[in-house]
């Protein structure tokens, strides 16, 4: 379970017949906070790779953008590749069993009370 902010575009490709997949990248912060001897520890902040497919991915291409607010289930798989150097890396994704949007979306009845707002 992971609850974070997208650090960039999903990134979404269609195959065979709209089947999808997307990859999101997020970013998940652990406060700062002050030990009892004064010792300050500082915020830190962990970049996950994650993978949706099927649906999940159709509906992250639809909704989901750079700096929505997410909150993920999933399974953590270790996928290795040889990058353009020759050399042997292997990276950790979360493929997303499933996901909430947390970032509220403006509905169309708030939208038009703002366009009202603002024109006034």
């Amino acid at each position: 379970m992971l609850i974070g902010n997208v650090g960039q575009k999903p990134d979404v490709h269609y195959y065979n017949a709209d089947e999808a997949v997307a990859q999101v990248r997020l970013a998940t912060t652990e406060r700062g906070y002050k030990l009892p001897n004064g010792t300050q520890v500082p915020e830190r902040t962990e970049w996950h790779n994650l993978v949706f497919f099927r649906q999940l991915a159709k509906i992250v291409d639809q909704y989901v953008n750079k700096g929505d607010k997410l909150y993920v289930e999933g399974r953590i798989r270790y996928r290795s590749y040889d990058d353009k150097q020759g050399i042997r890396r292997t990276i950790a994704e979360i493929n997303v069993d499933s996901m909430e949007l947390l970032t509220p979306r403006p509905t169309q009845e708030a939208g038009a009370q703002q366009q009202t707002t603002n024109i006034e």
